[in-house]
């Protein structure tokens, strides 16, 4: 099974990015994220063992308690750039409360056999993936039209153990767990 760990959007916020993406859509032929799948990854575990399932969920049940964390969605960008472009994305700011629930989830995975990142933490929602970043001169025109780059802020209370399928029709997202922050 293929795992990764997140942080889900607030309703509030994920309808105001649906808003954006319908805005969006009809500017760039390219691969859109549905919605429904928009989440803040926090580790990306890659395949894993459905028989060691549980000994995972427990490794992450025991990550240290912290607190809440808030959470603010605002502009857009592109990695690795808008020239060559190969994902287009909403920033993340959430303080130094994020990057801390992702170390602590990389050090506990890494203890079960999981390798541990080797580039800098980066929080963002991958809002579509570009095949042909030649392809962007709408995009760019209807993200300048935009009259705001702010999608709305919430605070996390929680996180979740997430399988990933592929199919024809795209990722689809399982929550196996829930864990909350503070203990």
């Amino acid at each position: 099974m293929r795992l990764f760990t997140a942080l889900d959007l607030a309703p509030e916020v994920l309808t105001n990015l649906e808003r954006l993406l319908a805005k969006l859509k009809p500017a760039a032929p390219i691969k859109w994220s549905p919605p429904k799948n928009l989440h803040i990854t926090t580790k990306f575990i890659g395949e894993w063992p459905g028989e060691r399932l549980e000994e995972l969920k427990a490794a992450l049940r025991n990550l240290p308690a912290q607190a809440p964390i808030s959470i603010t969605i605002a502009k857009l960008g592109f990695f690795p750039n808008p020239h060559a472009a190969r994902v287009f994305w909403a920033g993340v700011q959430a303080g130094d409360a994020l990057p801390a629930l992702a170390r602590a989830t990389d050090d506990a995975t890494a203890t079960l056999g999981v390798a541990k990142e080797s580039r800098p933490y980066s929080p963002h929602l991958t809002l579509a993936r570009i095949a042909s970043p030649g392809r962007l001169p709408g995009l760019l025109k209807a993200i300048a039209a935009l009259p705001s780059l702010e999608f709305g802020a919430f605070t996390a209370a929680r996180f979740y153990l997430y399988q990933s399928q592929t199919s024809p029709a795209g990722s689809v997202y399982t929550k196996l767990a829930e864990f909350p922050l503070a203990k």
